[in-house]
C-alpha cells in the first residue's frame, strides 16, 4: 500500500517537472528565436518607410543605386547614368544597404 502511494506521488512530480521544462523551453525558444526575428522585421519596415529620394540603397538581389522616385510601394532606382529600374520597396535590403554604406 505504501509503495503504491509513493509511486503515485513520484508520477505526479514527474508530470509537474515535465510541464515546467516544457514551459522553460517555450520561453527560451521565444526569447532566442521569435523575438529577435520580430525585432528585425520591425527594423526592416522602419527602414523601408524612411527611404527618401537621393538615398543610396542595395536591393536583396544586389542591385546598387540611388532612389530617383518614390511612388507608393515602388521605388525607381537610378543605377547608372540615366539607367532606371523600378522595384518594390520590399526588395530593398536594410543589411546590404548598411554594409555598402560602410565601404
Amino acid at each position: 500500500m505504501t509503495a503504491q502511494i509513493l509511486l503515485q506521488a513520484s508520477a505526479q512530480g514527474s508530470a509537474t517537472s515535465f510541464y515546467v521544462m516544457m514551459g522553460l523551453m517555450i520561453l527560451i525558444f521565444y526569447f532566442f528565436m521569435i523575438r529577435p526575428q520580430q525585432k528585425k522585421a520591425k527594423d526592416q519596415k522602419k527602414f523601408i518607410d524612411e527611404i527618401q529620394k537621393g538615398d543610396y540603397v542595395v536591393t536583396i538581389g544586389g542591385v546598387h543605386g540611388r532612389v530617383a522616385e518614390l511612388e507608393g510601394d515602388t521605388v525607381v532606382l537610378e543605377v547608372e547614368k540615366g539607367g532606371r529600374i523600378r522595384f518594390n520597396k520590399s526588395a530593398i535590403s536594410m543589411e546590404n544597404t548598411r554594409a555598402a554604406r560602410k565601404n
